[in-house]
């Protein structure tokens, strides 16, 4: 209880009660004998305690004091169940009132509260909106039916993002939330100011590229005139030229390379963005050509996010901290299941699928993982594939092994070609061609399975690769 002092060494690890209450079988308030000795309530808060019926689990609520006089001190319930020891069925209960932890500001500018029995408590906000705010919380709540959520209002002239999230579900106190208001002002600025910058730096680019190609075109024709005429020591110069910008293309590649392996920085901010603009798409009164920009942005943001996505756990692996929790996955049940997505996807070929697979083949390693090499396998097969060609997805135990081969035709990999380098690009680019990313995340995680990834051949319209995972001893069945 408050005014209980623990031992200094104890002291930041305490929790200290401010009251507590028994209930009686019929959950109503048991009146204390001397209440300074349980904690002093008044007579509105203490009813605040009973419950409709007495709980089979411990149970959370919050309350408000001094309910008339508004924005009491709020404190947090816990309700513990009291057993009979002879029979086992809950004859009382005892709620215990603490002061609740300060919520923590998630974002700069982001201000925290609680919202319960109808009233809001949020002292960082203006006086001047808390009414308006405790009203749009009211209507927003009754309408609807989740744990979780967020809307838009506006709070004296500035926009704001709301969120809102339950703290007791299932609980026989009435509900309680955490209210986050996030003011959108800033974020709409770096918006607008972002259009800015993108399209003055695109404008300036293709001005820079139009003036660098009209100079380098100037400067190089009369070169390259003369290096068709000259003799074999001009030859030579034209080829040291070209090894000089083969080597500041690989120094270009190295500098693309580090600033996207520093693309996970951009997870929250582009989760912000992606936010702000859902935020906007909901809003009325923009003319048509506005929501189709913002549709656009949004398309770009949620393909960033996948790329994001990929980088982040290649630098999770690169950095040591990826973990596979190795348990018996069924390979036969993932390769089908992606097998019957691949037809639904919106760009698939019409191409034939070949499949000799026994059933049971089981390998040890993580299912997410391991359904991300197929997925990128079989997503590659198709890709790359031509108008009525066809995917050959070979698989079966060897010893300690399990081999899957993935086939098709199509364009075949010029031999030498390091396919399997970050942000590859094919040195004869079509349609097809992605970000470079899903081989090399494939076969990073097929070592860290303790398999590997590796192309068998590639030729006469025929492309294969082989993926190798290690067997789970006595599961896998027999084809």
């Amino acid at each position: 209880m408050e005014g209980e002092e623990p031992p200094p060494e104890q002291a930041a690890q305490s929790l200290h009660a401010r009251f507590y209450r028994f209930l009686d079988s019929n959950g109503a308030v048991i009146k204390p004998l001397n209440p300074y000795d349980v904690g002093k309530l008044d007579a509105k808060t203490e009813v605040q305690l009973a419950l409709d019926k007495l709980p089979e689990t411990q149970q959370i609520g919050y309350i408000q004091e001094n309910t008339e006089a508004g924005g009491g001190a709020i404190d947090e319930l816990i309700a513990v169940p009291i057993f009979s020891s002879d029979t086992g069925e809950v004859i009382s209960a005892l709620v215990i009132g603490f002061k609740p932890l300060e919520l923590e500001d998630k974002h700069t500018g982001m201000k925290s509260g609680l919202w319960t029995n109808g009233q809001l408590h949020l002292p960082a906000l203006p006086k001047a909106t808390h009414a308006t705010l405790n009203d749009k919380l009211a209507a927003a709540l009754a309408n609807s039916n989740q744990g979780e959520n967020y809307f838009r209002v506006d709070l004296g002239g500035a926009p704001q993002l709301v969120f809102y999230k339950r703290l007791n579900p299932a609980s026989l106190f009435p509900p309680a939330y955490e209210i986050s208001v996030y003011p959108l002002s800033y974020s709409l600025a770096q918006l607008h100011r972002l259009r800015w910058q993108i399209g003055g730096a695109g404008a300036l680019l293709l001005l820079g590229g139009f003036v660098a190609s009209h100079l380098v075109a100037l400067r190089l024709s009369v070169p390259v005139k003369k290096l068709a005429l000259d003799s074999e020591e001009n030859r030579e110069k034209r080829k040291r030229a070209e090894a000089a910008l083969a080597s500041t293309a690989e120094e270009l590649q190295r500098s693309s390379r580090y600033s996207a392996d520093a693309s996970h920085q951009l997870k929250s901010p582009v989760t912000v963005f992606r936010i702000g603009l859902e935020s906007l798409m909901a809003r009325e009164g923009f003319k048509p050509e506005i929501y189709e920009e913002l549709s656009a942005l949004l398309h770009q943001t949620h393909r960033l996010t996948g790329v994001i996505d990929d980088l982040l756990l290649l630098s999770r692996m690169d950095a040591g901290h990826l973990e596979i929790a190795s348990t018996p996955v069924d390979l036969s049940q993932v390769v089908d299941e992606w097998l019957d997505d691949l037809g639904a996807l919106p760009d698939s070929r019409d191409v034939k699928i070949e499949k000799e697979f026994p059933r049971g083949l089981f390998v040890a390693g993580e299912k997410r993982y391991t359904s991300l090499i197929v997925q990128n396998l079989l997503e590659n097969a198709r890709k790359y594939n031509r108008p009525g060609g066809r995917i050959r997805v070979n698989g079966h135990a060897n010893g300690n092994e399990v081999m899957l081969t993935v086939g098709n035709t199509g364009r075949t990999i010029p031999p030498g070609e390091n396919i399997f380098e970050r942000f590859h690009h094919s040195s004869t680019p079509s349609a097809a061609s992605g970000h470079g990313i899903g081989l090399n995340l494939a076969r990073e995680l097929a070592r860290l399975h303790g398999g590997d990834l590796r192309l068998v051949r590639s030729e006469n319209d025929w492309t294969e690769f082989e993926v190798r995972f290690s067997a789970v001893d006595g599961v896998n069945g027999v084809a």
